[in-house]
């Protein structure tokens, strides 16, 4: 199939005033191989966009599993059924996108670094604790981070 240049949006283009109705319009365009009808490029920016949310869907996930394993090490005390739940379900998330796109697995170490830097910001809103509380670098391992089983001591 070859490949399909940019061309002009159509005329009727709903892009920018319905999204949604140009979504329907551009799958059934797509459907039918209709070309002519196609917006290429803003099929492209909008299908470039459906992969940064699923990398910033794992950072986002990952910040705040980390964030909550900060409180379980400063605050054991303070540990509850909800900071569990929390961790199940953070890690759950990431595992199922990662499973969904197998291409990201590496993403959440090359992220790390930076996104604990925001997990120790986030952890100090929640916790009202000054962040030299927390470890200047992770104190975790990423397998420890995913590990379902773990929990700092």
């Amino acid at each position: 199939m070859p490949k399909l240049a940019r061309m002009p949006p159509p005329a009727d283009n709903l892009y920018g005033t319905d999204f949604y109705g140009w979504a329907r319009s551009q799958a059934r365009a797509l459907s039918a191989r209709d070309r002519a009808a196609l917006d290429v490029g803003n099929l492209i920016d909008e299908v470039e966009s459906l992969g940064r949310s699923q990398r910033h869907a794992i950072r986002s996930h990952l910040e705040v599993l980390i964030a909550h394993l900060l409180k379980f090490r400063v605050q054991p005390e303070r540990a509850s059924p909800s900071w569990r739940r929390t961790l199940r379900n953070q890690r759950r998330e990431i595992a199922q996108r990662i499973a969904r796109n197998p291409s990201l697995r590496a993403y959440p170490a090359e992220v790390l670094a930076e996104t604990y830097r925001d997990a120790v910001r986030l952890a100090c809103d929640e916790t009202q604790l000054d962040a030299a509380r927390f470890p200047q670098d992770c104190p975790f391992t990423l397998a420890q981070i995913l590990d379902a089983g773990f929990e700092p001591e």
